[in-house]
């Protein structure tokens, strides 16, 4: 493995490139003592102990990937190496693990796939501590994940903060919408409502997110959205994940929700789908408040996604205009 030459040699930093949801994805170097505290701190918050078995079925091109690896060093968990893919516990590589698992990272993609397959979901049910980060978890996916009997955790966090800062529990009678931070985190908000990080430990200086969210006084907090996904439209400021959760029970084609500059509004709600324009046009005017409602509806092949799974913002925002 790669990574495990880069981890071993010489140099105290290591080289990650950022996710590119919001733009072209960006290398940076970060040192190698603070992965290894991230790591510390989350296999403690976990309580995963020397010999344990972890799967790594991401790529090491990114920080989760990377973050596998770094906390079977630092925890020597026993790491369990699969190609990374849609199905990362179909027949070949469940062959390799031999076992239960303690603990697994995924994205709600291989999540997903794994649920649809019976004897999949049935291993996935069997990992003791399953993590799921980049990207938003569906509202029907999380249902399911709730009956699961082991422990499911939402991950918050980004390549700036090495991996995540806080969990949220899916699973059982803890689950919950709120995110817990990890006792080395302090958070706080801005003027602008958007999540302020202080974590010390696996990041040198404070991180002003984009993310507008609600802050407890207890640290725990929800996300609302993206600052850089606010739609101000005739004084009004409509935040794009909410128009697209509301629309979630009742679009079945793939959608996404943008906007375009506009000469009257300032800025206009658009939605691009692959499917039937007018049909979706049909169910938004049925189900969104008035001023919720695109005005614009564009058909489009498909929408563009990162490497990681996420939407291209920056690309679909760029289709709008």
């Amino acid at each position: 493995m790669a990574f495990v030459d880069e981890w071993n040699n010489d140099s105290a930093y290591v080289e990650v490139k950022t996710s590119g949801s919001t733009g072209e994805p960006k290398r940076m170097l970060v040192e190698k003592r603070r992965m290894l505290n991230s790591a510390r701190i989350t296999c403690d918050f976990l309580g995963l102990k020397p010999g344990d078995t972890a799967l790594l079925c991401m790529s090491t091109d990114y920080i989760a990937g990377k973050m596998m690896v770094v906390r079977s060093i630092e925890r020597r968990l026993k790491l369990i190496e699969v190609p990374p893919s849609g199905h990362p516990l179909d027949n070949g590589p469940w062959s390799m693990v031999n076992g239960q698992l303690s603990f697994a990272a995924m994205v709600p993609m291989q999540v997903y796939n794994s649920l649809q397959v019976p004897e999949e979901k049935e291993r996935l049910m069997a990992i003791r501590h399953l993590i799921i980060g980049g990207g938003a978890i569906d509202e029907e996916m999380e249902a399911e994940l709730r009956s699961f009997p082991n422990a499911v955790w939402s991950t918050y966090g980004m390549t700036e903060t090495l991996s995540h800062i806080a969990l949220r529990r899916i699973s059982g009678p803890e689950a919950s919408e709120w995110y817990t931070p990890f006792p080395t985190v302090t958070l706080s908000t801005n003027d602008e409502g958007c999540l302020v990080i202080d974590a010390p430990e696996v990041c040198a200086q404070t991180l002003v997110t984009n993310d507008i969210v609600e802050l407890k006084p207890d640290g725990r907090f929800r996300i609302r959205g993206r600052k850089d996904n606010v739609i101000c439209s005739g004084g009004i400021k409509i935040q794009i994940e909410e128009v697209e959760q509301a629309l979630k029970k009742y679009v079945r084609v793939p959608y996404i929700i943008s906007k375009r500059k506009d000469p009257k509004f300032g800025e206009i709600v658009v939605l691009l789908t692959e499917g039937d324009t007018a049909q979706v046009q049909t169910i938004c005017q049925q189900v969104l408040p008035k001023y919720h409602q695109p005005k614009l509806y564009l058909k489009i092949d498909k929408i563009p996604l990162t490497e990681t799974g996420k939407p291209a913002r920056k690309k679909i925002l760029e289709l709008c205009s």
